[in-house]
């Protein structure tokens, strides 16, 4: 009776199985209304497209050990293999979490041997003779009612499955899903900003190399200055001021190249924790000064809306709205009841050699719920929880995005204005450089005195100086515009060797 009423209840199970009864909030990515256009977005080096930055903007510099070290550090840098390692346990996780939504299967096997102990208060006198006493014992012949050994043995499965009729279990996979996916937008956001620094350093290395030239070259030709005005002051035709300005300025230029020779140092250190190599390694592969790379390029940019699909920021804001989203449904769905289904096939004989027969099979199967009808408002305070942390995500994300338009358009600005300094500080050179020529031919003419080619070897070093800071500071400009609109930087191709350059 009780088994036809289960399958009568049966069907009723399956249908709400099937049907499903999932619960919970469904979730909607942000539409964001944040424009067709940015402010600035008409500064020279700029070009309107429909995508944005692509991988390996920077072969743009043309510079093969800057593509060497980049493609160096995205397979090297340690902080992005650990990345990857994170990659594997959220994947690992979101198969664990999955696997709860299918039954769960064992097996196992046994052979099992027992005696009955006569002494035993209940089954003692079923297994003594005449232990049922004189008037029971001769109906069994002075036998024992049962005996006092067995023998058995088993192979059985146990076979337990959730219905996850209100999609408990659907939203905590959805949500250790998010959080894989949440894992690969992480390495590739740290893959854009190990490379931006990696140029960064790289420029900056470049930049006191060829400021340490510079001071050396001013060195010498005032060592030379400084001899001539010796030999003037010796015949009784110079001054002992213009000697000691000449020594002055000496002694101030070559008090920059200690400073200089420390920032390379810096800068080849981080090149070498940036890469994973030691920093003997890091002086074997950059051996050979160079000259500070120009940008040839010019620097895509789409549209606002292109900026929130690419920066990982961005996309890790989002997504971890949805994974919320999903943790919100879940603790919904917790409220309601679960069902389960639980089932022992079997094969039980006394004697191995009867096990797989067709008599030996047993079985067990059983239907459960379980609800939890009263928790003091416990599930729906869990539920506040998570949808106060929705909000929360939300807000973040709003942020992120205002974030993203501002830096995006503050650096276009930067990048027109340091273009603007740049080309100011290039005139500025020809002028100084005029301006030195005319005071040499004229103070060897006797026309001025030495303080004011002095000067103007002054001013020439400082306007060398500074034509090299702006031609850095647009560079920095350039490497943080790429950065703030996002895009996959990760190196698709091998980028061409410093050895084929050396060749050409």
């Amino acid at each position: 009776m009780k088994l036809r009423k289960l399958r009568k209840f049966s069907p009723v199970l399956l249908s709400l199985i099937l049907a499903g009864c999932a619960v919970g909030p469904k979730y909607q990515a942000p539409q964001d209304a944040v424009g067709n256009d940015f402010l600035y977005s008409d500064v020279q080096g700029v070009a309107h497209s429909e995508k944005a930055v692509q991988s390996e903007w920077w072969l743009a510099f043309d510079d093969a050990m800057l593509n060497q070290l980049v493609e160096q550090a995205q397979k090297q840098n340690i902080t992005l293999k650990i990345a990857a390692e994170r990659i594997k346990t959220a994947q690992s996780y979101q198969k664990a979490i999955e696997s709860f939504k299918v039954p769960t299967i064992g097996l196992s096997a046994g052979a099992t041997s027992y005696q009955i102990s006569e002494n035993d208060p209940l089954a003692g006198p079923l297994v003594t003779p005449e232990g049922l006493g004189p008037q029971l014992g001769s109906l069994t012949g002075g036998d024992a009612l049962i005996d006092n050994q067995y023998e058995f043995a088993t192979v059985s499965a146990n076979i337990t499955w959730e219905a996850d009729v209100f999609n408990r279990l659907g939203y905590q996979a959805e949500s250790a899903q998010i959080r894989a996916e949440q894992a690969e937008i992480l390495k590739q956001g740290m893959t854009t900003l190990i490379t931006a620094d990696v140029i960064h350093n790289y420029l900056q290395l470049r930049g006191a190399e060829q400021r340490k030239r510079i001071a050396l070259e001013t060195i010498e030709s005032q060592q030379k200055t400084l001899k001539l005005v010796q030999s003037v002051v010796k015949s009784g035709y110079g001054s002992e001021v213009d000697l000691a300005q000449a020594k002055a300025a000496l002694s101030m230029t070559r008090s920059v190249l200690p400073q200089l020779d420390i920032a390379q140092s810096v800068h080849k250190q981080r090149l070498a924790i940036l890469l994973g190599e030691t920093s003997s390694d890091m002086n074997q592969i950059l051996t050979k000064g160079g000259e500070l790379p120009d940008f040839s390029g010019v620097v895509p940019i789409g549209m606002p809306s292109e900026v929130l699909k690419n920066r990982p920021d961005i996309q890790i804001a989002e997504r971890e709205m949805a994974a919320i989203n999903a943790d919100v449904g879940a603790a919904v769905a917790n409220k309601y009841p679960k069902f389960y289904l639980t089932g022992a096939p079997g094969l039980l004989a006394g004697d191995f050699s009867d096990l797989f027969s067709s008599d030996s099979a047993a079985w067990v199967a059983s239907i459960g719920v379980n609800w939890t009808i009263f928790d003091g408002g416990r599930s729906d305070a869990l539920v506040e929880i998570q949808e106060s942390r929705f909000q929360t995500a939300a807000l973040s994300y709003e942020q992120s995005v205002n974030t993203a338009i501002t830096e995006v358009e503050t650096l276009l600005y930067a990048y027109g204005s340091s273009q603007e300094l740049q080309s100011l500080t290039a005139e500025t050179r020809v002028q100084a450089d005029n301006t030195l020529s005319k005071a040499n031919s004229l103070y060897k003419a006797g026309l001025v005195d030495y303080m004011t080619v002095l000067d103007a070897q002054r001013q020439q070093n400082l306007v060398k100086d500074r034509e090299i800071a702006a031609s850095l500071q647009t560079s920095q400009v350039i490497v943080g515009l790429h950065k703030a609109l996002g895009g996959n930087w990760e190196v698709t191709q091998n980028t061409d060797t410093l050895e084929a350059t050396e060749t050409n």
